[in-house]
């Protein structure tokens, strides 16, 4: 097991007042991720890289995952998200400024990306997504749960 904690970032795409999210891929093979979430939906993000900006991670992970290019970010919320094998610190950060049409570029991983009304969010949803998204709604920074 590996007892080091990681830090990634999960973008709030917010458009209209719908929210992107992607479908993770059914099989846990292809929907890597330490935290789990295989068949949920998720927002874009992952993991910081050293030397990077929350914004720039930010940035760099929509642009991968969907090939929006963001515009403008700003952090809203802190995650301390914890599973049996992983544990991870997830910068939360909101963009309403953003270029382009969202693809699926890491097929792999999601299978397709769609726009959610706030109030009609999807189940099941990645649980650090669903965090976030409850963090910002409630204009909650930080809270231990």
């Amino acid at each position: 097991m590996d007892e080091k904690v990681g830090v990634g970032v999960g973008i709030i795409l917010l458009k209209n007042n719908k929210v992107l999210l992607g479908k993770r891929h059914d099989d846990p093979a292809k929907a890597k991720s330490l935290l789990k979430g295989a068949g949920t939906w998720t927002m874009p993000g992952g993991k910081l890289r050293f030397q990077e900006s929350f914004e720039d991670a930010a940035k760099r992970e929509v642009f991968e995952e969907t090939g929006i290019t963001l515009k403008k970010t700003k952090v809203v919320c802190i995650n301390n998200d914890r599973v049996e094998s992983a544990h991870f610190v997830t910068i939360g950060l909101l963009a309403e400024e953003f270029e382009g049409n969202p693809e699926v570029k890491e097929p792999e991983q999601i299978r397709e990306w769609q726009w959610f009304d706030l109030k009609k969010l999807p189940v099941p949803l990645y649980f650090p997504s669903e965090k976030v998204l409850s963090k910002y709604q409630k204009k909650v920074f930080y809270e231990e749960k």
